[in-house]
């Protein structure tokens, strides 16, 4: 599923117009980004829970000239799936 398919899903089953669907999914969207890119941790019970993980800056190697290179830190953000979605899919794959 895509953002459109949601968008046409929420406006089929929710009786909203094409604009208010996609100002729900648009806001939905924005504010998780907005929680993710303060550090914050999202947790929808359940289905699943993003956060973000820091990684040190280290010394690498570039693959094609063997040059130390020095990687600096960074913020990922990462997604943990819940135990109910991890059974529904599981039991769909039997």
């Amino acid at each position: 599923m895509n953002k459109l398919e949601l968008i046409q899903t929420l406006k089929e089953k929710c009786n909203l117009t094409k604009y208010e669907a996609n100002e729900v999914v648009r806001t939905f969207f924005s504010e998780m980004s907005n929680a993710m890119s303060n550090g914050d941790r999202i947790e929808i019970r359940g289905f699943c829970s993003f956060f973000i993980k820091e990684y040190k800056g280290y010394t690498g190697r570039n693959p094609k000239t063997g040059e130390k290179a020095f990687v600096p830190p960074k913020r990922l953000p990462l997604f943990k799936c819940g135990k109910e979605l991890k059974d529904r899919v599981d039991y769909h794959s039997k």
